[in-house]
């Protein structure tokens, strides 16, 4: 049997209209930080964002859930939270806020491969 890693993991949402509380799942995170492992999954189903909110700005939220990527990656053209360590950038991205594009609170797990565990909870959560 291959080693248990407890991971943390959170569940992406666009909420187009924050005043009614009305969500749809997109896309998971996940987070080792002793692996070094941080990832994520996305998906926006643009007909199930226009079937909450016909006038969604659907290109600008693409761009910011790019954004979950790059620092995921920690990549160069990500910005300054990009650059940070692993814990620190995944605290960040699922810091509770008040905007379109939110996070679930942080919840764990336990998972021989983080790969295909992120692939597994994309596919409950959001698929």
């Amino acid at each position: 049997m291959q080693e248990q890693h407890l991971y943390e993991y959170a569940i992406i949402r666009v909420v187009p209209r924050v005043e009614r509380e009305e969500f749809i799942n997109v896309g998971v995170i996940i987070c080792h930080w002793k692996k070094g492992f941080l990832g994520c999954k996305i998906k926006l189903d643009r007909q199930k964002l226009q079937a909450l909110d016909p006038l969604a700005d659907i290109e600008m939220i693409q761009k910011n859930l790019e954004s979950f990527e790059k620092i995921c990656a920690g990549a160069i053209h990500g910005g300054n939270i990009a650059a940070m360590d692993i814990a620190s950038r995944f605290r960040w991205l699922t810091a509770v806020r008040s905007s379109v594009i939110q996070t679930s609170r942080p919840h764990s797990g336990y998972a021989e491969d983080l790969e295909q565990t992120l692939q597994r909870l994309f596919e409950e959560n959001v698929a």
